[in-house]
């Protein structure tokens, strides 16, 4: 599979792409997002959530590491029904240093992603490569100034 870029310049438009990411998704995916404070990330998790029938706020879980979110079932739109149940993890690892893989472990993430229900999104995933799965998909965000952003895919 190539990379695809998308440039965005407005958060709604960077919103729009992570729904339209999200209306992609199966269940039991693993999203490694990498980029630097203020490049979007939290903002394409929004999308992400919105496509999953997510109905409270996703807001960043920076400070807690890992916020839950249950995915809607019963979640349709014109262009999704959502067929897999399950939870949201979104997992931000920015405060995170020393033993990834134990903290990993110990917050339960790593469990999360074997579940074919669960989507898993997590910030700052470079930090923790070499301990996600294979097949975490991996999303680059570049801030390329005022309200305009780069997303490789």
């Amino acid at each position: 599979m190539g990379t695809k870029e998308l440039l965005t310049k407005s958060a709604e438009e960077t919103k729009k792409a992570g729904r339209e990411f999200g209306n992609s998704l199966k269940g039991g995916e693993v999203i490694g997002l990498v980029g630097d404070l203020g490049g979007g990330k939290t903002t394409f998790v929004q999308g992400i959530a919105e496509a999953l029938g997510v109905e409270t706020r996703t807001i960043s879980p920076t400070f807690i590491i890992v916020r839950e979110y249950k995915i809607n079932k019963n979640f349709s739109s014109t262009s999704y029904k959502n067929k897999f149940g399950g939870n949201l993890y979104h997992v931000d690892l920015y405060r995170l240093e020393g033993n990834l893989k134990n903290e990993l472990e110990s917050l339960g993430i790593l469990n999360f992603a074997k579940d074919p229900k669960n989507v898993v999104v997590i910030e700052w995933a470079d930090k923790a490569r070499e301990y996600l799965p294979e097949n975490t998909k991996w999303i680059t965000f570049e801030n390329l100034g005022k309200n305009e952003r780069k997303i490789t895919l």
